[in-house]
């Protein structure tokens, strides 16, 4: 289909062949295309006669497409078949200050129909009850510069008011004005036009006349009697409102105040209210306070006033006040008294509305009493979180008619019926959901605060059994749900038979990620354990024996959803498994968990799995979660069912269980019981990757991952199958951030396995050298073929993965030898010639891997000056100030790799390793960078003990930018950054580096000043737009200060961590001691009255780190043989706290009189052991 209007040519050769008139137009076609393309049309003809009007005043008409434009347009306007043109609003077009625009504007009429080509292939059905420009785009009108014409959004504005002309236009014109001048205007012309000073702002400003004509025409609109008009006037105002309201436009709120106070115009309350609901959302501390008593009064006359106003102006009324209650609740924090003088008043009117509302029973298919419904609720979640006590005494009229709705909603889900729910994915006008299902999470969501209140928790503890019994239920399976399974499981498995395309949704619904009913279900049961404890969890393993019995009484009564309820129980227990386990452990269950899920599991194992897939799901993954209280046979006979599940040709649903199951059983299942079936499984996964989709595909290649491990003695038989398999779906999916890590960890995990490394590092490696050489193939030549977003970089990350073997596996050297052949010299162009930030940091991180793999070794196996000139220009770049700060932010442990194993190659370099250090470190962005290059210094520091003071005086040397050297630029800096540094190694090594410059008493230390703690704001309480203005105060203190200071903090942050793992209170023990005896910690370090540490607590301390260095021992792999690894920094700080005070004791209790009390309480422990 073609708009031949627009087709220069076709044009042309119709203007010399016949006028252009109306019937001309339908002769060509035009007429014939949906309603929706005429409007689109019939607007640049409205706007063209007023240009020509000007373009002739100004040039000679005499050119082809000017005579052909004035014939076109003169005919139109002349007809009155299309739209008689508006006086008021020609005169305004009229007078746009546009004129040197104009002919620029006409030409690119010409030349740019992009919008008209793409809407030219819509159908009316693909149009079909949406709106009339539903396809259209604002980029489509992106050539017409005279919209950002002084004079044309006000244009726009009158021609979209005038409610004379058709819809269609008046969306159109009001299309150009808020696509424009809202989604380009306000959101682009707004942002740049609208508000000198804004980040964004470019000239010309929007001038005063001009937005006093805009504001006020969209005032004048907001009463539309069409919806869809009366909602795009709304986002109008409320865009603008966000700079102009209310010191430039004081008269907005009572203009809308008056609409909504007018009971006479409905139009004009919901485009008040649409308004108001758009404007709440960004209201500050400076409006509420102001605002609430004028505006929440209106609010509640209509919400109390069923008989006058709609549900969905009482929603949007309530919304409103959901509003103000939310940002009263983030001033309470600091205006506790205000906000409670302002709430008060109010807060027994609106409970007892709340009341109202909530007692009715609730209806099916009635979503707008669900929407009514979900804000009270989310109002009363707002005063219950935030104003506790306040409503405490009022709350008690709102129980019973709450208890109403939670149960009488439960029986609307279960109603569910039929074949397709008539409200899934209904939304209002202004895009807010109204299904049951978010209304019932809404109800949990607040039951859950309810559970969590102090103040309320007694009405739930006296109701938990009922509360614990009505949750389960409501966890049960929708028939919609099942439909859905279903239909897909009818039309889709026949036609592609494909396991996948049936269980995506399925996997989602499962995954924890995934939000819905259940899962707010589940975390509403898990607070009510972790709040009730005993009684929890007492009460809802009852409820689920009593579901079960129930279970059991439809199944013989003949119901086809008995198993609805029996899986809903089962679904409860497996999300509470670790309580339920550990309070097994305890003995403070009074039903036998065990027996309770042995009767369950053992009477539904002879189900069939295809009339009960679910349930035969969730019997699998319980089985998983309960696994260590389900007897040796029982757990053998599912282990076998759940490998047997997944070759079988069963529903997807219990494919998903099984996959789940052997997850979490493989790794502690008995060998000998397994290993039969490996080769069966590890065939049956090698077809499921084969056919999952992306959803699904994450779960196999976890299950896989699982069987990898569990059958590590029959791995390297199966590695030639899975490998190229993994290999193949992480290159087709490298650019997916889940799944490839996915097949690289399983990939890893096939690394481990005994006899897998040597031919997975040849298999692999043939893929990754093209890979990488095609970017070096690709700065030669621009005709290089297209490769897939971040596949360079993912093998990158293929080749540090099995460059790590060196540490993981005590590989041999051969191995990193092999790699370095086919890739070093492709790694270190990466990084010298990319601009690609992923890819540099991967090829940084690859490198360092190198190094540490290699070693000395690396040298060798090339060219030693040529390799080592390599490593020190791939240095100079990551190091160069002037490169944006991610592509250097692995530096830090290339770095560290250069200096730890290449230590005498580069100590002729550490003076301009300093100095590079320095000016990246001052031109970094990245707080996480700034982090890595201290670690660096830090190092440096340790190497050149114990001559630490000839690093200091080096450092004094080297220049730094606005600062007197490098040693005071660095120190600044580090004091700064110490307490934001992570991980276990990079504590230890910062922090002993700190002690190691203290313990020096070096001349220079006591002449630097560095940053101390934050000043508290002597005016007290400021502003959110004061404190943007305020900047924050800091003490200066001499280094030697905030040194001990953090070396203190360091102490206070091991000793919290022992205390958190502990019972008994000597900690507290030592922090309730006088005072005055922590004032002289010299003095004090002689008295008994601290309590001498016990062995077994300093044991405890020692600890902490090496802990914490197995938790992140993967990400510190590297830094696996650096020997200040093994530092024990609970030690290490005891002894330089103890020789500190014993060598200087004048300057050690000097620098302790800045100290907090926490701080001296620490020393003083280990002072004292």
């Amino acid at each position: 289909m073609k708009i031949v209007l627009y087709h220069f040519q076709n044009l042309t050769t119709s203007y010399m062949e016949t006028k252009v008139t109306p019937r001309a137009l339908e002769d060509w076609g035009i007429l014939q295309l949906p309603e929706h393309i005429h409007q689109i049309v019939f607007v640049f003809l409205l706007l063209l006669p007023q240009f020509l009007e000007l373009y002739k005043e100004l040039n000679d008409a005499s050119n082809i497409e000017m005579e052909i434009t004035l014939a076109m347009t003169s005919a139109v306007v002349e007809e009155n078949g299309f739209f008689s043109f508006p006086a008021e609003v020609a005169l305004e077009l009229a007078t746009i200050n546009a004129r040197v625009e104009i002919e620029r504007v006409l030409c690119s009429m010409f030349d740019n129909f992009a919008m008209h080509r793409r809407i030219c292939h819509t159908t009316t059905e693909d149009v079909h009850g949406q709106d009339a420009l539903s396809g259209f785009r604002p980029s489509d009108l992106s050539f017409l510069p005279i919209l950002n014409v002084e004079g044309f959004g006000s244009a726009l504005s009158k021609f979209a008011a005038n409610r004379e002309l058709p819809l269609g236009l008046r969306q159109i014109s009001f299309y150009l004005t808020y696509f424009y001048l809202a989604a380009v205007l306000l959101k682009q012309f707004i942002k740049k036009h609208w508000q000198e000073g804004e980040e964004l702002f470019e000239h010309p400003v929007v001038s005063s006349d001009e937005k006093t004509v805009i504001r006020r025409l969209l005032l004048l609109s907001l009463d539309d009697p069409h919806r869809k008009m009366c909602t795009a006037v709304s986002m109008a105002v409320a865009s603008i409102a966000v700079y102009d309201w209310p010191d430039d436009w004081p008269d907005l709120l009572p203009y809308l105040l008056k609409l909504i106070n007018n009971q006479t115009n409905m139009n004009g309350v919901h485009g008040a209210l649409r308004c108001l609901a758009l404007l709440s959302g960004d209201l500050d501390d400076k409006v509420v306070p102001t605002l609430v008593p004028i505006l929440v009064p209106s609010m509640l006359t209509i919400v109390s006033s069923p008989q006058v106003y709609d549900k969905y102006l009482r929603t949007k009324a309530l919304s409103i006040v959901y509003s103000c209650i939310s940002m009263l609740g983030v001033m309470s924090g600091v205006y506790r008294t205000e906000t409670t003088a302002l709430l008060k008043p109010m807060l027994k009117p609106w409970m007892d509305q709340f009341s109202v509302i909530l007692s009715h029973p609730v209806q099916s298919e009635d979503p707008d009493d669900w929407s009514l419904r979900m804000e009270v609720l989310k109002c009363l979640n707002q005063f219950v979180q935030n104003f506790p006590s306040l409503t405490e005494d009022d709350f008690i009229i709102v129980v019973g008619p709450l208890w109403q709705t939670f149960v009488t909603s439960l029986g609307v889900r279960s109603s569910m019926e039929g074949t397709e729910d008539p409200d899934e994915g209904r939304y209002d006008s202004d895009g807010g959901e109204k299904s049951l299902d978010s209304f019932v999470i809404q109800l949990f969501e607040f039951l859950l605060t309810m559970v969590g209140s102090i103040k309320l928790v007694k009405i739930v503890m006296s109701n938990i059994k009922e509360l614990v019994y009505y949750t389960i239920a409501f966890l049960q399976i929708t028939n919609q749900q099942v439909f859905q399974y279903v239909n897909r499981q009818l039309g889709l498995v026949a036609q592609i038979h494909t396991w996948s395309m049936d269980a995506n949704q399925f996997v989602a619904d499962e995954d924890d990620v995934s939000y819905s009913c259940r899962v707010s279900g589940a975390l509403l049961l898990e607070e009510v354990v972790s709040v009730g404890g005993t009684e929890g969890i007492n009460a809802i393993v009852d409820a689920a024996k009593e579901w079960y019995c129930e279970s059991q009484r439809e199944k013989a009564a003949g119901s086809a959803t008995w198993w609805r309820l029996r899986e809903a129980a089962l679904f409860a227990l497996s999300s509470l498994s670790e309580q339920l386990l550990e309070a097994e452990d305890s003995g403070l269950i009074r039903v036998g968990l065990r027996n309770f899920l042995e009767q369950i599991i053992t009477e539904d194992t002879g189900l069939g799995v295809h009339e009960y897939p679910f349930l035969y799901a969730r019997i699998f993954i319980s089985v998983a979660k309960f696994s260590s209280l389900i007897g040796h046979d029982k757990l053998e006979h599912f282990l076998c069912a759940a490998v047997n599940a997944i070759g079988m040709d069963v529903p997807p649903p219990v494919k998903v269980g099984a996959c789940r199951a052997l997850s979490q059983l493989l790794p502690e299942a008995d060998r000998g019981i397994i290993q039969p079936q490996m080769m069966s499984l590890f065939s049956s996964l090698t077809d499921l990757l084969n056919q999952a989709s992306d959803e699904t595909l994450h779960l196999v290649l976890e299950t896989l991952q699982a069987s990898i491990k569990a059958g590590q003695e029959i791995a390297a038989s199966i590695e030639p199958i899975i490998s190229p398999i993994i290999l193949n779906m992480w290159v087709s999916h490298v650019s997916d951030p889940f799944i490839s890590i996915d097949a690289i960890e399983v990939l890893e995990t096939l690394k481990k396995a005994p006899g897998c490394l040597h031919p997975l590092v040849s298999r692999i490696l043939p893929y990754i050298w093209p890979i990488l050489n095609k970017l070096m193939h690709v700065n030669c030549n621009s005709q290089q073929q297209q490769q897939p977003d971040g596949l360079v970089a993912g093998s990158l990350d293929l080749i540090t993965m099995l460059l790590k073997a060196r540490y993981v596996l005590n590989a041999p050297s051969d191995v990193v030898k092999a790699i370095y052949d086919v890739c070093f010299d492709a790694v270190v162009r990466i990084i010298l010639q990319s601009e690609d930030h992923s890819e540099m940091q991967n090829a940084t991180e690859c490198l360092a891997a190198f190094i540490s793999g290699g070693r000395q070794d690396l040298l060798a196996w090339g060219d030693a000056g040529f390799t080592m000139k390599c490593l020190l220009d791939v240095a100079s770049r990551l190091l160069d100030p002037d490169l944006e700060s991610s592509g250097s932010l692995f530096v830090g442990s290339y770095i560290l790799q250069l200096i730890l194993h290449l230590q005498s190659q580069m100590m002729p370099h550490i003076r301009d390793l300093v100095a590079a250090l320095v000016r990246r470190m001052q031109s970094a962005q990245i707080a996480g960078l700034k982090s890595s290059l201290i670690l660096i210094f830090a190092r440096l520091i340790h190497l050149s003990s114990p001559n630490v003071e000839q690093f200091i005086d080096l450092m004094m040397m080297v220049p730094a930018e606005h600062h007197n050297n490098s040693f005071t630029y660095l120190m600044s800096e580090w004091t700064k950054q110490q307490g934001e540094i992570q991980g276990a190694y990079q504590i230890k090594v910062t922090t002993s580096a700190l002690a190691l410059m203290l313990a020096t008493r070096h001349a220079e230390l006591v002449k630097i000043n560095v940053q101390g703690h934050l000043i508290k704001s002597a005016s007290g309480i400021t502003t959110r737009s004061k404190a943007k203005l305020a900047q924050d105060q800091w003490t200066i203190v001499p280094l030697p200060a905030k040194i001990l200071s953090l070396l203190a903090d360091a102490l206070v942050e091991i000793q919290e961590q022992v205390l958190a793992d502990e019972e008994d209170g000597d900690w507290e023990e030592i922090e309730a001691e006088d005072a005055d005896t922590d004032k002289d910690l010299l003095y004090s370090a002689g008295l008994t009255s601290f309590s001498r540490p016990t062995h077994e607590h300093l044991e405890a301390m020692a600890k902490v780190f090496s802990e914490d260095q197995e938790d992140g021992y993967e990400d510190d792999i590297l830094c696996v043989a650096d020997p200040l690894n093994q530092i024990n920094l609970a030690n290490y700080l005891a002894d330089f706290f103890v020789n500190f005070s014993q060598s200087d004791r004048q300057l050690f209790d000097h620098l302790c009189q800045n100290l907090t009390k926490n701080q001296r309480s620490a020393i003083q422990m280990v002072l004292n052991r």
